[in-house]
């Protein structure tokens, strides 16, 4: 069964903040909210908890997982970033997109893409997010709580909170609770590995997106 941990949306509690860090630098898995759906997550640098996020996900090895990171240049050390896409994610951080980039060393095999060397990066506008981003001093890993059963649907997409949080109370170790509601829409996804940036998903915020990638 989960740990839950009721922390204010706008304001988390820094006593609760350290308990959460305490417990992902050890290796629990949890669910937790973003600026667009709930996400699974873990520390980015300890694989164990990373592979069970896999397993939770049904996620095989060779398909990469998202991370955040808290600011821009928090970026530029997991991320080889060009100009071009310095300028655009300049004007995008931090928000709803997610951005394909070339990893650098720092970025764990088991995360990213192995054919590629790409990872998706995400800088988050949630207070959530930056506070535990803060507090552990590296990236959490964060794909959607919506779990895709044997023939390939969402039972889980679109649930409320309290049927979400049923569901994943035995699958994770911390649940999350800033009395949010699951939001429904994905964040938009900013292929930046080469100089012209393509949108390869439509998702919150993607109608800005494409206005910069025209200027």
């Amino acid at each position: 069964m989960a740990t839950h941990y009721a922390i204010h949306p706008q304001i988390p509690q820094q006593f609760q903040i350290e308990k959460i860090k305490t417990a992902l630098q050890k290796g629990a898995v949890m669910l937790y909210p973003t600026d667009t759906v709930y996400a699974i997550g873990c520390d980015l640098n300890n694989q164990n908890a990373v592979k069970r996020v896999r397993q939770i996900k049904r996620m095989s090895n060779d398909k990469p997982l998202t991370f955040l990171c808290s600011s821009l240049s928090n970026i530029s050390e997991y991320a080889v970033v060009s100009d071009p896409a310095y300028r655009l994610m300049k004007h995008l951080i931090p928000g709803t997109y997610t951005f394909v980039l070339p990893g650098t060393k720092l970025v764990p095999k088991v995360v990213m893409s192995p054919k590629r060397k790409t990872t998706g990066i995400r800088v988050p506008d949630h207070p959530f997010c930056q506070a535990i981003l803060e507090a552990l001093g590296n990236p959490i890993i964060s794909t959607s709580s919506h779990l895709a059963d044997l023939e390939g649907e969402f039972p889980t997409m679109g649930l409320e909170r309290a049927k979400l949080f049923d569901e994943m109370n035995k699958l994770v170790d911390i649940i999350i609770e800033t009395g949010e509601d699951p939001g429904i829409q994905v964040s938009t996804i900013i292929d930046l590995t080469t100089d012209e940036p393509t949108i390869l998903r439509e998702g919150m915020g993607w109608e800005e997106a494409k206005n910069w990638l025209l200027v």
